[in-house]
């Protein structure tokens, strides 16, 4: 391939829940643009990452995991907007990378798997957390077999979180996207704007801070975004469902609300680097996650 070729498209990061895409997303466009916790479903909207190389660009389409569909009397309104966005990653893209962790494939892999091959994606494996690995003999005969019978492009052993084979992988990527110009400004790292940013920001710490209390009851809506000089001034409303969900995360004498803010305001600064006055008030919503017009105004498609 010559050097000088510029290359350019829309890559899906698809995998099941909790496998480190946007661990991995962050990696390679070199910034936090999509949040991470340990908590499966925490990310719910479709968001690009851009990630510019001096080879090409990549756009990457991170999603919520795919599920299998449930019948509706059982899923919910959140769930099934949840599904949409990661089945809508997979229109109008070149290619598609499926994140799978190291040592493991079950029928949510194959689940993910077969949705890509069925859009006729060429398909790069990555295989995910391979530093977690215990017995590191195992993996190439795990990756004998998780290959056989499927049609992968390539296959990247990687460790997002520790950016190992990520080189290789931008690289083999970047050969399965048309040759173009970039699609992006290459200080550009998102098409989210920094008001969703900001309340990305606040979830991620009500997931990581509330993950085993309130683990999907809470949502934020951005109610004030003021540039004022080099300050930036955000009020953030924190959903939840019920009084008593609203006095967790308060918690005693307002110690729990202050660390969600103080924690969100420190990576809001070094995002956006400027100076950030946060406020967040606790409401209380009932039965929002599954109610479709509430989905809307607080910005899910």
């Amino acid at each position: 391939m010559n050097t000088s070729t510029h290359r350019a498209g829309h890559v899906a990061v698809i995998g099941r829940p909790n496998v480190g895409k946007s661990t991995l997303i962050n990696a390679l466009v070199g910034a936090k643009v999509s949040i991470v916790s340990n908590r499966p479903q925490t990310t719910r909207h479709r968001l690009l990452g851009i990630a510019t190389f001096e080879a090409g660009q990549l756009v990457l389409v991170d999603t919520p995991g795919l599920h299998r569909d449930q019948g509706k009397a059982t899923a919910s309104a959140m769930h099934r907007s949840m599904n949409r966005a990661a089945r809508g990653a997979l229109e109008g893209v070149d290619a598609a990378m499926l994140v799978v962790q190291a040592g493991r494939w079950d029928e949510a892999d194959d689940f993910a798997y077969q949705a890509l091959h069925g859009a006729g994606l060429p398909v790069v494996l990555v295989v995910n957390q391979v530093d977690l690995l215990k017995d590191k003999t195992a993996l190439l005969p795990y990756l004998a077999k998780v290959s056989e019978g499927r049609d992968f492009a390539s296959i990247h052993p990687v460790s997002a979180l520790k950016r190992k084979g990520l080189e290789a992988l931008a690289k083999d990527v970047l050969a399965l996207v048309p040759e173009q110009p970039p699609l992006y400004g290459e200080d550009e790292i998102t098409d989210k704007s920094q008001r969703f940013l900001a309340g990305e920001m606040v979830r991620e710490q009500l997931m990581r801070q509330l993950g085993k209390e309130l683990p999907y009851a809470t949502t934020v809506e951005i109610e004030r975004f003021v540039v004022d000089g080099n300050l930036l001034r955000i009020g953030a409303v924190i959903w939840v469902e019920r009084d008593g969900q609203k006095a967790i995360v308060i918690g005693k004498g307002g110690e729990r609300l202050r660390d969600i803010g103080a924690a969100a305001r420190q990576h809001m600064e070094r995002l956006f680097g400027a100076k950030v006055f946060l406020e967040t008030w606790v409401r209380v919503r009932s039965g929002w996650s599954d109610d479709e017009a509430a989905l809307r105004a607080f910005g899910y498609e």
